[in-house]
């Protein structure tokens, strides 16, 4: 399968819909590059990938 740009929204939405009210605006804007696709996820590695989305988003804060 071709890799896949989506929003974090999407995906949080599509599996862990219940972290969308934690989430900041700009961090559910992020693009993810996804290697398998949006069909390929569980929601175990959305939440990954939210965690990871969160910390760089707070070193760029950091690095302001």
């Amino acid at each position: 399968m071709d890799m896949e740009t989506v929003r974090l929204l999407q995906i949080v939405e599509k599996l862990v819909p219940e972290l969308v009210p934690f989430l900041t605006e700009r961090e559910l804007n992020l693009n993810i590059v996804l290697r398998d696709g949006l069909a390929f996820l569980e929601p175990e590695d959305a939440v990954e990938i939210v965690q990871h989305s969160i910390c760089e988003h707070q070193k760029e804060v950091l690095l302001q």
